[in-house]
């Protein structure tokens, strides 16, 4: 996505944004294409591209908006980070489903390690649970372990409709750590 503060532009890319969101409603991901979420959008192609790049582009920016509030909220640090993965996969429930339907859960994980290699060159919070755990550590192993153990796991649980309760999954994760 190309950034701007411009409110013109902001309203396009939402626009554009919720076109490709109401697209993926109907249609398989890989049956849209940019001109489809041009005229669903009901705006000119040129703006299109004066903000995106491709349908790519678009699905990313989504992934990556939604993940900074996540993010955010474990940087100021008081949180319980499975709780606030479940929080973010709720408030996000749509977009994840209509990503796992087309087979596309793993660009929210490839967005997540993007964003913690930040935490890798020291750009994260004090706050962030995840400083002290990492300090002296090789800190890719341990994100790649974290992420992807989690990430797995809410994938699994957004795959099966999210019916269970997060409760339900984040006890029988705690009850598995125990035993360890």
């Amino acid at each position: 996505m190309i950034e701007s503060k411009n409110p013109s532009a902001i309203r396009s890319q939402k626009e554009i944004t919720e076109a490709l969101i109401s697209l993926m409603r109907e249609y398989p991901y890989s049956e849209i294409s940019v001109k489809q979420i041009i005229l669903e959008s009901k705006l000119a192609r040129k703006t299109f591209y004066r903000n995106f790049e491709s349908k790519d582009d678009v699905l990313i920016s989504l992934i990556r908006d939604n993940l900074r509030e996540y993010f955010h909220e474990v940087d100021s640090g008081n949180v319980d980070v499975l709780t606030t993965i479940f929080s973010f996969s709720v408030s996000n429930k749509e977009m994840l489903m209509l990503l796992d339907r087309n087979g596309m859960l793993h660009i929210v994980l490839q967005c997540m390690n993007e964003y913690l290699s930040l935490h890798k060159q020291g750009k994260a919070g004090e706050a962030n649970p995840f400083v002290q755990l990492f300090e002296g550590l090789d800190s890719e192993y341990l994100i790649a372990l974290n992420i992807g153990a989690i990430w797995n796991v809410i994938s699994l649980w957004i795959h099966r409709g999210m019916k269970d309760s997060p409760e339900h999954v984040k006890e029988t994760i705690r009850e598995y750590l125990e035993r360890l």
